[in-house]
């Protein structure tokens, strides 16, 4: 059955669809399957962030942008609302302690959340940016996994998902969140968003309702309303940051790059590019990057683990810092930045790992190069050390590292951060720079040059087999190599027929 709580002389609209007003309302990063996959990152657990009961507001209401500011995104959620207090309970008793379930829409400005660091408190805490309601079902006459959310922009279904695709059950959240503080009556957890949020401009109306399409009756929370609307706003920078934006921000606003009008990040290297690469000599590479005043491409210090095996790829990176015991407590397990890293990267890749040049502990082992391999990369560079080293050989993709070392990851690093400027072996890298390897070592090539370059080097390679058959047939080397007027002649002319 449906439940509508509205007190006829309710002294503040905001908490109109609720009993009380809240105490604390709860929100979860990142908790649906399709959210996940459409994030590219999977969480091994669930996290959290706090909105402001401020931030409430009733259907019907108008949500206002910033001026100033061009990604508020909506996110249609199940809402539950606490009945009875609850502290170190079980998953299996924590359903006992929900009164009652309805629609919410947790809706952020993407603007200000780059100094957020995970809080959402400026993105997510304005007023009326947690509308709610508009009415509530009892919780004991549904399933906390038979519940669905969808959400409606301008009339058009743009989010349909049910609590059954949730990474983390309704119960699971509850019974963590009452490990490490009282849930009290009235208090509200957002449980999440499905795939499907995306950006609304002003004029745009939303609509989110929450039923049970499998319990008796179908109970429902009714559409949940919100208007979006414009409002001057002025942001003194002598307070705090600003609003700001970039392609990151636009792509997880709209739902992809796609949706946000960007073009597609190029990942690869086109089948051309890849097979003149393959075919180039690093020394002969390197030689041509020189000419061009590039000096400081090569990676040192990183030996191949299989030196017939030729490496070309576009890099994928991923950063260590000195161990520090704190840190690794907070950034070595879990789902952390090197599994994230192994799971990321895509077709055609090269995973390059900063690690300092510390071969005191491994950086890798067995199991993430397989995933690697799994994941269609083409090879490996650390310019720290390899755990299980023969069973990596055994993989069968290129590795390059600074050596074996048997010592797991915790001894000397903490996994920190991926898809950033690295430095690896000397060297700079930037996610999607060419990296070639070969027995002479491992090179980076800016990729807006990677086609010069390689033509270049192929043409050398022809020059410099031809002087080689000449040095062969007996003649001497002055003048030859280099070659000099006379020679080029020579060289052009047998070349030309």
């Amino acid at each position: 059955m449906t439940i509508n709580t509205t007190p006829a002389s309710a002294p503040d609209q905001r908490f109109a669809a609720l009993p009380s007003r809240p105490g604390k309302i709860i929100a979860v990063h990142l908790s649906y399957a399709s959210r996940a996959a459409q994030r590219g990152r999977r969480p091994d657990a669930p996290s959290y962030f706090l909105k402001p009961s401020s931030s409430l507001a009733a259907s019907g209401s108008a949500i206002e942008r910033p001026s100033g500011t061009e990604l508020l995104a909506f996110e249609g959620e199940v809402a539950v609302i606490i009945g009875e207090p609850a502290r170190s309970i079980t998953a299996e008793a924590a359903w006992s302690h929900v009164a009652w379930v309805t629609a919410s829409n947790d809706f952020g400005v993407y603007d200000l959340r780059p100094n957020d660091r995970g809080s959402n408190v400026r993105s997510k805490g304005r007023d009326g940016y947690t509308p709610i309601g508009p009415a509530l079902i009892d919780a004991r006459t549904v399933e906390p996994d038979a519940l669905r959310v969808r959400t409606w922009v301008n009339g058009v279904l743009a989010q349909d998902d049910t609590t059954e695709e949730l990474i983390f059950p309704l119960p699971q959240i509850i019974a963590d969140l009452a490990q490490h503080f009282t849930l009290e009556t009235g208090d509200v957890i957002l449980t999440g968003t499905p795939a499907g949020s995306s950006v609304v401009v002003p004029g745009d109306v939303v609509e989110v309702e929450v039923d049970a399409p499998t319990a008796p009756g179908t109970p429902s929370s009714g559409r949940l309303v919100t208007e979006v609307a414009e409002v001057e706003a002025s942001f003194d920078p002598a307070l705090g940051s600003l609003p700001a934006t970039d392609d990151v921000q636009r792509a997880e606003a709209w739902g992809s790059r796609e949706a946000a009008g960007l073009p597609p990040v190029r990942r690869g290297l086109s089948p051309e590019l890849r097979e003149k690469l393959e075919k180039a000599p690093v020394a002969g590479l390197s030689q041509q990057l020189r000419k061009r005043g590039l000096d400081n491409i090569s990676l040192d210090g990183v030996r191949p683990m299989h030196p017939g095996a030729k490496l070309v790829g576009t890099a994928r990176t991923l950063r260590f810092v000195p161990n520090r015991e704190d840190l690794f407590r907070s950034h070595g397990g879990g789902y952390n930045a090197q599994k994230r890293a192994f799971d990321a990267v895509g077709e055609g890749e090269v995973i390059v790992i900063e690690a300092r040049g510390e071969r005191g502990s491994g950086t890798l082992g067995d199991v993430l190069a397989i995933r690697a391999r799994a994941r269609g990369a083409v090879g490996i560079v650390t310019d720290g050390g390899v755990r299980d080293h023969d069973a990596v050989a055994a993989v069968g993709i290129p590795v390059y590292s600074a050596g074996a070392h048997p010592a797991v990851l915790g001894r000397k690093h903490v996994p920190w951060d991926t898809d950033l400027t690295i430095a690896c072996g000397g060297a700079t890298i930037q996610p999607g720079d060419v990296i070639v390897g070969d027995a002479d070592g491992v090179i980076v090539i800016p990729p807006g040059i990677a086609d010069e370059v390689a033509d270049a080097a192929l043409a050398q390679e022809d020059e410099d087999a031809w002087i080689a058959v000449k040095v062969a047939e007996g003649h001497p080397v002055d003048g030859l190599f280099p070659m000099n007027e006379e020679w080029r002649r020579r060289f052009e002319e047998e070349t030309r027929r």
